[in-house]
């Protein structure tokens, strides 16, 4: 699957079987894979990627077989909301609208769980900035409050909960869940304790060399960051400007705002593992709740961040009523063209983006997704957008890896602004690039918006 592309290096593989013991080991591209040539006992039926693999719907068919709504793009549910949480400091402390941090406490302290796994800052002797942690009290939990987009594995808390009898959340993006309960279905212990899976939305997942980039580009070297704030939260700005903010090891912090990075347009793809490529499942349509930012007005222009949630699980919507009910939430009812319309950028990419992809030829390991091959129907202009965001993904680790060998970050930060004029000529018809782009394929344009393609998840 790696030679193919298809390894986005959720460690379920390695948790499965003894290459435990050597772990999961970042790349030279900084991106988590397992030993080489590891393939585990029933490993065609684990890996999420894996065409041998059952699909988000078929998942989804077996758990949730009395949901009240199916939804082709956001699966089955029972309840979806638009809102935050109104108790503590949870919407103030998280990314969004404190949904995610909420739900996993909220299964601690009513004894529904004995621990979540999730992920946090890293502990003083890791070189990793992010890992999962199995949390076992309200404030481990809430520590791990804030977006990360950053690369992590699961196998380390996978071993602990089989060691470990108890009751667990395991929260994570897409893939990862997915990863999950594939492995629950070879593994009895473990399907017997992990209870409740929360997911987030995702766009794609990033390789460790964005922080590094960013530290390039705020003049300081990545062996000096201790933390990182991917989206500073500003009450005064809409909740779609994110600001990156560095903490460095001397105490001291440096921001930028990420429309002034040359990597700073999620929708490029700069960095992005390549298994992203051929993901179809934006909402983590496997979870038992799942929860991203409502990118939709009014909400996106509130600073104070505001979630979307789809509920999944009928015991976690009444949790949630409950809590609604109470006046502890602030969640007002949504239908499944709502949580579309929020999304909406990351379904095109996940849709029509991924069967232009599957229609081009490809080496090694054919996925089989739930979208079909296809470009008929597409425009000049679209196709060239879907092209340019695999171009930018695949050469970003290309090209930055050569900027470290020789140490001249300039070879990056050059390129990669290069690359996003051209891509936000072509995407928004920006500059003179647009306008010429604009002249030869007047198809469609989107009128220089800001890029809300693939926006991060919650």
């Amino acid at each position: 699957m790696d030679r193919s592309g298809l390894c986005i290096g959720c460690g379920a593989c390695t948790a499965r079987s003894d290459a435990r013991a050597t772990g999961m080991r970042l790349d030279h591209y900084g991106q988590f894979k397992p030993p080489a040539s590891h393939h585990p006992r029933g490993f065609a039926q684990l890996c999420p990627f894996s065409p041998d693999a059952k699909n988000e719907d078929d998942i989804a068919r077996e758990r949730f077989a009395s949901a009240k709504h199916c939804d082709p793009h956001i699966g089955r549910f029972e309840a979806a909301y638009v809102g935050y949480v109104r108790e503590n400091t949870f919407r103030t402390d998280g990314s969004s609208g404190g949904m995610a941090s909420w739900t996993a406490v909220e299964l601690l302290e009513t004894n529904l769980v004995d621990g979540v796994a999730h992920v946090v800052p890293r502990s003083e002797d890791s070189e990793l900035l992010f890992h999962y942690r199995l949390s076992r009290t309200a404030e481990d939990v809430r520590a791990g409050a804030k977006s990360r987009y950053y690369p992590v594995e699961l196998s380390g808390v996978i071993d602990e909960m089989s060691r470990c009898p108890g009751r667990y959340a395991v929260v994570g993006i897409p893939c990862f869940i997915k990863a999950l309960h594939l492995l629950c279905l070879q593994d009895p212990v473990l399907r017997e304790r992990v209870a409740f899976t929360l997911g987030l939305f995702c766009g794609h997942m990033k390789s460790t060399r964005f922080v590094e980039s960013i530290a390039w580009q705020l003049g300081e070297k990545v062996e000096a960051v201790a933390d990182v704030d991917f989206r500073v939260k500003d009450v005064t700005r809409p909740a779609n400007w994110y600001t990156a903010r560095l903490l460095l090891k001397d105490g001291s912090t440096r921001s930028k705002d990420w429309w002034h990075l040359a990597d700073g347009d999620w929708g490029a793809g700069f960095f992005q593992n390549s298994a992203c490529n051929f993901c179809d499942d934006v909402v983590a349509e496997t979870a038992d709740i799942s929860f991203g930012d409502a990118w939709a007005e009014p909400y996106a222009s509130d600073g104070r961040g505001t979630n979307v949630v789809v509920v999944r699980s009928p015991l976690l919507r009444r949790l949630v009523d409950h809590a609604r009910n109470e006046g502890r939430l602030e969640l007002q009812e949504v239908d499944s063209a709502f949580v579309v319309g929020t999304q909406a950028a990351g379904f095109r990419q996940r849709r029509e983006g991924l069967a232009f992809r599957l229609s081009r030829p490809r080496r090694g390991v054919t996925p089989k997704k739930r979208v079909a091959p296809q470009r008929a129907g597409l425009v000049p202009r679209r196709m060239t957008i879907y092209w340019l965001r695999s171009l930018v993904s695949a050469q970003s680790h290309r090209v930055f890896r050569l900027a470290r060998i020789l140490h001249w970050p300039a070879i990056y930060t050059r390129w990669a602004s290069t690359m996003l004029a051209f891509y936000q000529g072509v995407t928004y018809s920006r500059g003179w690039i647009g306008k010429l782009v604009s002249r030869i394929c007047p198809e469609m344009a989107d009128s220089g918006r800001t890029s809300s393609d693939d926006e991060p998840g919650a």
